[in-house]
């Protein structure tokens, strides 16, 4: 593949640092063979790759791509008659309790094929790569039966083969406890257990595995169970944690030495500091709280003068989180989580590539790493989040290919 020169910039945010120096002038990025070859003056690559094409960014910011490490981008319907009834203040767990929310989607991916879904998502894949997600994290969690499971997780892997955007597989059979087992949670954690992470391991379909564990949902005994079940088959522990109400996910997931909990709209003191000392990443979802109509959100702030690590992401789902854009979710941790323009796009990025254990330098720009590359139609980062209204993204590359 010929090198390329991306140049003129005003600005370049490496993903390596929240401060100043995460953001340099005066230099362009070389790239070869889809990896970031170097970051220097332009003059200086232009000796090195007297060959390259050239890639004008002039006036513009480049970023890493974005890392979106929480999805549940396969599914079926859309759930538009739920927002109907949460505008008139029926509440998120009320709808689940009359059949609706995770039940809804359950019901319907159960009724369609692995075909028609992939098909479904393929879509949904492009509108995210279109908002600059390079690399995304995508959960199972709508079959809740070992046959459905494997078949959204079998979606997953025929479209990461596919590309271009980079799929990584989380195993969520442990979303909610499924209507032939109500009453009997237990009983279906046997299954997730003794049935369904098996034939996941088996198969190698996933990564990771989460738990939603919430009140009303999966308690802490049952999560540690599964998590630990999961870890014994290879896969990496994540955990939905303490997103509605405080029930000690963020401890447990510490405990565990888990990848990242997630959500931690009402984390306790005790678990953000047990987050910070155990190095799992704090992934904030602050869409989802939007979306369903929250007050507060999660502690970010606190979170990241504590020492956490945090990232960013969509949730991006067909209840809570209908949107896929990532640019959205920067300015909502901006204007409600209190982060700064430069902690979010490095939380939306390098953070979001650590919650998922990527080491091969995705979500920085440094050399060596993949040329997952943003080029942004402003001179000033601070402009990304800022100007939510408007599409200021101006082109997508994806190891050094341009893919939107």
């Amino acid at each position: 593949m010929a090198a390329m020169l991306f140049t003129g910039a005003a600005e370049v945010v490496t993903g390596e640092s929240t401060g100043p120096e995460g953001v340099r002038s005066g230099v362009a990025v070389a790239v070869q063979d889809g990896v970031i070859a170097a970051i220097a003056a332009e003059a200086e690559l232009a000796q090195r790759f007297p060959d390259a094409q050239r890639v004008d960014c002039s006036g513009c910011v480049i970023t890493p791509g974005f890392v979106d490490s929480h999805t549940h981008a396969v599914f079926g319907r859309w759930r538009a008659d739920e927002y109907a009834l949460r505008a008139r203040g029926v509440s998120y767990m009320e709808i689940a309790r009359r059949g609706g929310g995770i039940l809804a989607s359950v019901r319907d991916v159960r009724a369609r094929s692995e075909d028609e879904l992939v098909e479904l998502t393929r879509g949904r894949l492009q509108a995210m790569l279109r908002s600059g997600t390079t690399t995304a994290e995508v959960k199972s969690g709508y079959g809740l039966r070992t046959e459905d499971e494997l078949k959204l997780l079998r979606v997953v892997r025929r479209l990461a083969e596919e590309g271009p955007m980079d799929l990584v597989p989380t195993f969520l059979g442990a979303h909610e406890v499924p209507e032939e087992y109500r009453g009997r949670g237990d009983a279906y954690v046997e299954v997730v257990v003794r049935e369904m992470i098996p034939a996941v391991a088996a198969e190698r379909l996933a990564v990771f595995c989460d738990v939603f564990m919430e009140p009303g949902v999966f308690d802490g005994k049952q999560a540690r169970r599964i998590l630990e079940a999961g870890l014994e088959h290879g896969l990496v522990p994540k955990l939905h944690a303490d997103e509605l109400e405080p029930s000690g996910g963020a401890e447990l997931a510490a405990a565990l030495g888990a990848a990242s909990a997630d959500h931690l709209g009402r984390v306790s003191e005790a678990g953000i500091d047990a987050l910070a000392a155990a190095g799992t990443v704090a992934t904030l979802l602050p869409a989802t709280l939007f979306f369903l109509g929250k007050r507060s959100y999660a502690p970010a702030r606190t979170l990241i003068d504590r020492g956490a690590t945090v990232a960013l992401a969509t949730d991006f789902n067909p209840g809570s989180a209908p949107s896929p854009r990532m640019p959205l979710v920067l300015t909502m941790a901006c204007s409600q989580m209190g982060m700064e323009p430069l902690e979010a796009l490095v939380a939306a990025t390098a953070g979001g590539a650590r919650a998922l254990r990527l080491e091969d330098g995705r979500g920085r720009i440094r050399e060596g790493a993949p040329a997952d590359l943003l080029v942004w139609r402003t001179a000033d980062h601070r402009e990304i989040p800022y100007r939510f209204g408007e599409n200021l993204l101006g082109g997508v590359w994806k190891r050094g290919v341009r893919v939107a």
